[in-house]
C-alpha cells in the first residue's frame, strides 16, 4: 500500500487524526499534487484551527505558486495560532515570510 492509501485509511478510520491529515498534505506535495495538498492542508486549519504547522506549509505553498494574498491570508490565522498556543518559534518564522511578501 503506498503512502497516500495508508494516509487515508487512517483517515477513513479517525477524521480528526491531525497527524495523518498532515502526512497525507506532505505526501500530496511531495508528489507534485499542490492542489490536494493545500485542500488538506485547508481540511486540517477547519478541524484543528491550532495546528500550527498547517499553516505555515500551506502558506510556503501558497506564496511558492504565486498566491501571495492567499499566503498571507493564512500567515496572518498561522501567526495567531501560534500566539495562541505560545509556539514563539513558528509566530518568528511565519512573520519572516510574512515580511517579505509585503
Amino acid at each position: 500500500m503506498d503512502k497516500i492509501a495508508a494516509l487515508r485509511e487512517i483517515l477513513q478510520l479517525d477524521p480528526s487524526n491531525a497527524f495523518a491529515r498532515y502526512g497525507l498534505a506532505m505526501e500530496h506535495l511531495s508528489q507534485g499534487n499542490t492542489e490536494a495538498a493545500l485542500a488538506d492542508f485547508n481540511a486540517l486549519m477547519v478541524q484543528q484551527p491550532d495546528y500550527v504547522p498547517a499553516y505555515q506549509m500551506s502558506a510556503q505553498t501558497l506564496a511558492r505558486t504565486g498566491q501571495t494574498a492567499a499566503a498571507i491570508a493564512i500567515l496572518n490565522d498561522g501567526i495567531a495560532a501560534a500566539q495562541r498556543t505560545g509556539n514563539q518559534h513558528a509566530a518568528s518564522e511565519m512573520q519572516g515570510l510574512l515580511n517579505e511578501l509585503h
